[in-house]
């Protein structure tokens, strides 16, 4: 897909960003931020423009990385802060523009060096990590980045597993670096992903295995209870497969029956409300 002019100047700025001394993830936050509200006040018809131009200013920050060989994750992440927070300064941030944003930045990762599983965790880190600081729920920031994730991945041929395991280890980590709850973002992520795969015909049964093999991996490295992290994402995975349909909540609850990274992952029903 070919930069838009939005794109081809976060693309220059943020290689002046990785090519300096200072923060990459700020400083692209900064640039991705500045472009998308600049754009988004003069265009017409706002709602559909802001996840046009959002698309375009993460497609051009992940350009960059493949110009200059800066770390994919650190500038996806500080590309999906701007975007959530310069798209909020104009108009309502909602899930589906997250979600659209991040399976075309996940397509524009083909064909310039970056690899898509960098992407991915540098965007889910960057769309929990952005709820700190402005309106937007945790969980419409998870379920969105986590189902754009897999529908992206899906359109270029990316492993799906690889996907689901890189997003919800980074989905705890975005959690933990704003004192949020990471439990919560985990159940969220994973039902954004389930959800994804249902949107795109793509392996449930194998999404929620990398889902919980990401969450229990991660779990083990930052300190956090195993088996809870587990349960959060078999409890998304099989709330998104209910609304899926009988075929998903079969090989969902397939999996949650497997012991999984030497876990036995414990569905919690009934849902709590607002999950």
């Amino acid at each position: 897909m070919a930069l838009g002019d939005v794109g081809k100047r976060v693309k220059d700025s943020v290689k002046g960003v990785v090519s300096g001394v200072g923060d990459v993830v700020e400083g692209t936050a900064d640039a991705v931020r500045g472009a998308v509200v600049g754009t988004l006040k003069g265009a017409g018809d706002i709602t559909r423009a802001a996840t046009g131009a959002a698309a375009d200013a993460v497609t051009g920050a992940l350009e960059a990385v493949g110009d200059v060989g800066e770390s994919a994750v650190s500038v996806a992440k500080g590309a999906l802060v701007g975007v959530i927070k310069g798209v909020g300064e104009v108009t309502t941030v909602t899930a589906g523009v997250i979600s659209d944003t991040v399976r075309a930045a996940i397509k524009g990762t083909k064909g310039v060096g970056v690899e898509a599983t960098d992407a991915v965790a540098g965007l889910v880190e960057g769309a929990i990590t952005a709820t700190k600081d402005t309106a937007v729920s945790l969980e419409d920031a998870a379920v969105g980045v986590a189902r754009g994730a897999i529908e992206g991945a899906k359109d270029i041929g990316v492993d799906l597993v690889d996907t689901a395991t890189a997003a919800t280890g980074a989905s705890i980590k975005g959690a933990q670096e704003i004192g949020g709850d990471a439990i919560s973002a985990l159940r969220s992520t994973a039902k954004g992903l389930v959800t994804g795969a249902g949107d795109v015909a793509g392996d449930v049964a194998e999404v929620t295995r990398g889902a919980i093999v990401g969450a229990v991996q991660t779990a083990r490295d930052v300190g956090i209870s195993v088996e809870e992290a587990a349960s959060a994402v078999a409890t998304g995975a099989l709330q998104a497969a209910e609304e899926i349909g009988s075929g998903a909540v079969d090989a969902v609850t397939g999996v949650t029956a497997e012991t999984i990274e030497g876990v036995k992952a414990v569905v919690k029903k009934p849902f709590q409300q607002g999950d």
